[in-house]
């Protein structure tokens, strides 16, 4: 299904007011498996109104507009639409009904042109309006779809989501599965995988890239669940086939989540210390809950003191190294496990930036440290970008380790 989504109002058009309505609903179609080609803004002008609609009408399936559904004499868009459709409008007593209760809940009079909003287009349904008293409209007509919603982000939201999905859902059935992968660019997974998503006719296959992830999303539309189940196992099969080593879920889930489930499922105890991400990693791994039944604790050891006090690394292993090096970060590890008693532990040193590069040691290196009772080793890696990047791709990085580890 093509879709439009045309946002009615003046106040859009000269910038006084933020249109997020279009980017919400654009976000929320993707989801559903409806391809929105076209973002059309308009005043109120109920001339230009038509001229939209009919325009609309020719080049897409769905049309969903938002705003122009108030009591004032601008608010002009299911006129307009009406119009177009040559539908009459009708006088629904329910939903006169209730726009009076509305009022009646805040001890006013109803104004007499709100009743102007209890008037549908003959044939189509109304969509309730939970927090004010703008009703949206849903029109099926000469195999179009057209949806009518109220122009406040609040009340679009709750309508759009409660009884518009549901609605346009209930004509096909549609699946979709998110593969997260990490430690691959965007465009070496996509031509990992040319060879799939050309093949794929009946299914949606697209890369997206996240700062030090990519995500593989496919979707399947079809009115058979049974077909579409059967087909999508076996695209997931052939990408598993082509891409299992970067693979981390196929639930869509983020890296620390999958380091937390096999801790919890191993019985096992972790603690971290970390030095150039400055405790990021704890901060990412305590946001999931139930992390305490597997996360001791960690230490944020920064300076060279530290590391001696904290750690008890040797001052000379230090002096003779660096903390930026290979050994430091397998000391670190090793010496939270000594301390702490747990069964794995992990420790970050590096070079942040933008400042303290040397010709050995520049930007972006970083060395990620794991400790077991019967296994310890460092990984090293040099990233890209400014500081915050630098830190967010090493822990995901460092979690990465942990899962491979487990």
């Amino acid at each position: 299904m093509k879709a439009e989504i045309i946002s009615v109002g003046t106040e859009i058009i000269i910038g006084s007011t933020l249109n997020t309505n279009v980017q919400y609903i654009t976000q929320r179609l993707s989801e559903i498996g409806i391809d929105v080609l076209f973002h059309t803004s308009v005043t109120d002008d109920p001339e230009l109104l038509k001229d939209v609609v009919n325009i609309g009408l020719e080049r897409v399936d769905l049309l969903i507009f938002t705003g122009g559904l108030g009591p004032t004499e601008d608010d002009m868009t299911k006129e307009a639409v009406s119009e177009i459709l040559g539908l009459n409008l009708v006088l629904n007593s329910f939903l006169e009904a209730n726009i009076k209760e509305y009022f009646n809940k805040m001890n006013r009079s109803m104004p007499s042109n709100n009743i102007k909003q209890a008037y549908l287009p003959e044939g189509s349904k109304f969509l309730i309006n939970k927090i004010g008293t703008a009703p949206g409209i849903y029109i099926e007509k000469d195999n179009k779809v057209i949806i009518l919603l109220p122009g406040p982000p609040k009340e679009m939201i709750s309508m759009f989501n409660d009884q518009v999905v549901p609605l346009i859902k209930q004509n096909s059935i549609i699946k979709i599965k998110t593969i997260n992968t990490i430690g691959i660019g965007e465009s070496s997974l996509e031509m990992m995988l040319k060879d799939i998503i050309e093949e794929e006719k009946d299914f949606t296959i697209a890369t997206y890239a996240q700062e030090g992830k990519v995500d593989i999303k496919i979707m399947a539309k079809g009115n058979d669940i049974e077909v579409i189940e059967s087909n999508l196992d076996k695209i997931i099969k052939a990408i598993d086939n082509k891409a299992s080593k970067y693979i981390y879920s196929y639930d869509n889930e983020s890296i620390e989540e999958v380091v937390y489930k096999k801790l919890l499922e191993q019985n096992k105890k972790i603690a971290f210390c970390e030095s150039c991400t400055g405790g990021l990693i704890a901060s990412m791994f305590t946001r999931i809950p139930g992390a305490s039944k597997v996360f001791d604790r960690c230490i944020v050891s920064y300076s060279n003191r530290s590391k001696i006090e904290e750690l008890n690394i040797d001052e000379d292993i230090l002096s003779k190294y660096g903390a930026v090096s290979e050994e430091i970060a397998l000391e670190m590890a090793k010496g939270l496990l000594k301390k702490t008693g747990v069964d794995i532990t992990l420790s970050t040193t590096g070079i942040a930036g933008p400042t303290g590069k040397t010709r050995e040691n520049p930007i972006g290196l970083v060395y990620i440290g794991i400790a077991t009772k019967d296994n310890s080793y460092v990984v090293k890696t040099t990233l890209s970008g400014d500081r915050d990047s630098i830190q967010n791709k090493a822990a995901l990085i460092a979690f990465n380790e942990l899962r491979k580890a487990l």
